[in-house]
């Protein structure tokens, strides 16, 4: 069951490779660092599964990588983002092709977040034992228990994607997940930019200064945990930043003055900090970030957008997949304030199963009016009214 020599890996992947496909998961510890701490991989087929075992002492990962990057050998993953994010960064590359069961359960209508525990259930009416799963995975020897626990996320995986993916021919929606496919396998989505990383902190202006200093901070503590390999809330929390940004400090003295700032950070870090921030006060005010946020829908347009996400459910619900996969929120605003917006929604199997009948619906062709036999919603074409 554990792989842990180089042979062993290597006659294993060899195997692998004659099959169409293989489920991956894998086991990580995040909490003390910043990139994630590779315990274990499991890996299946139809034949045969077992765990590989990246802590073991020398043990070259090489052919299991090149099996990741092999393009005739379908990646199964179940929520896979965080799986793919581990292997990108082990070989600089993601897996492809790559198949994610979270996702296809979206498009067959079983929710918009399916766990594991939910799918397996689902499609095998299994009940999973899920009492190992909080279990240190860093901690050698594992034990038969935690193996089969590890295990059984790949196994089950196997029938569940042949299932899936009948269902998915049978209802014409395999292009459907492939669509979804190409953006999860997308190396943007994995590789971070710091001088993007202050975009998703929560802020209560976007004065261009203070953005400015928000980004550069951001940057600065995000390269730095990446160097020391810790989590940024170990370096500095983004309470800190904001309030850096908004105070921009000038002395040490000031810097000991700040409520959110700690003593050890002020000692091994202050002048870092206090040079970003006079950089970019000493930077032409033209090549701040200018933050241009769309106008707050208007009354009229919040009725058009409730409606247009009652139109949504309608039509997923008919369609029997989850709303989450058509069209987001964003999705709905920009409808709600244009005819034609460029957004996913208006594009590919989106238009045809919402973006068409919500064009309709805005332009005065479509109602939704409620069946009182039917006791649901249904479609009005007006024009044969």
């Amino acid at each position: 069951m554990m792989i842990d020599t180089n042979e062993k890996l290597a006659a294993l992947c060899a195997r692998l490779e004659q099959s169409p496909f293989v489920a991956v998961d894998t086991e990580f510890i995040r909490e003390r660092t910043y990139w994630p701490e590779l315990c274990l991989i499991q890996i299946a087929d139809e034949n045969e599964a077992a765990c590989v075992d990246p802590l073991a002492p020398e043990l070259d990962l090489t052919p299991l990588l090149a099996l990741m990057k092999n393009p005739r050998v379908l990646k199964v993953f179940h929520a896979g983002r965080q799986d793919i994010e581990i292997f990108y960064h082990l070989m600089q590359a993601v897996p492809s092709p790559v198949f994610d069961t979270q996702i296809g359960a979206m498009v067959l209508g079983l929710g918009g977040s399916v766990s594991y525990q939910t799918l397996v259930h689902a499609f095998l009416n299994i009940e999973l034992d899920k009492s190992a799963r909080f279990t240190d995975w860093s901690h050698r020897p594992l034990t038969k228990k935690q193996m089969t626990y590890a295990l059984s996320d790949v196994t089950h995986l196997v029938p569940i994607y042949r299932e899936m993916t009948q269902r998915l021919a049978q209802r014409d929606r395999t292009s459907w997940v492939q669509n979804e496919m190409d953006h999860l396998i997308d190396p943007v989505l994995y590789d971070v930019d710091p001088m993007n990383v202050y975009q998703r902190i929560k802020r209560t202006t976007d004065q261009p200064l203070f953005v400015a200093l928000l980004q550069a901070l951001c940057a600065w503590r995000e390269r730095l945990a990446q160097t020391l390999n810790r989590p940024r809330r170990l370096i500095l929390k983004d309470e800190a930043l904001l309030e850096l940004a908004a105070s921009r400090p000038q002395t040490l003295e000031d810097l000991t003055q700040m409520r959110q700032m700690p003593a050890g950070v002020v000692k091994k870090h202050g002048s870092e900090i206090l040079s970003v921030i006079s950089a970019v006060l000493a930077s032409p005010s033209d090549t701040w970030p200018r933050v241009t946020k769309p106008k707050p829908l208007t009354a009229a347009q919040k009725n058009v957008k409730e409606m247009l996400r009652l139109l949504l459910t309608v039509v997923c619900e008919q369609a029997g997949v989850a709303p989450k996969v058509v069209a987001s929120s964003e999705d709905l605003d920009a409808l709600a304030r244009s005819d034609n917006p460029d957004i996913p929604a208006m594009k590919g199997f989106r238009y045809e199963l919402f973006g068409r009948p919500a064009t309709a619906f805005k332009a005065g062709r479509l109602a939704l009016v409620f069946d009182p036999a039917a006791h649901k919603m249904v479609f009005l074409d007006r024009k044969k009214v």
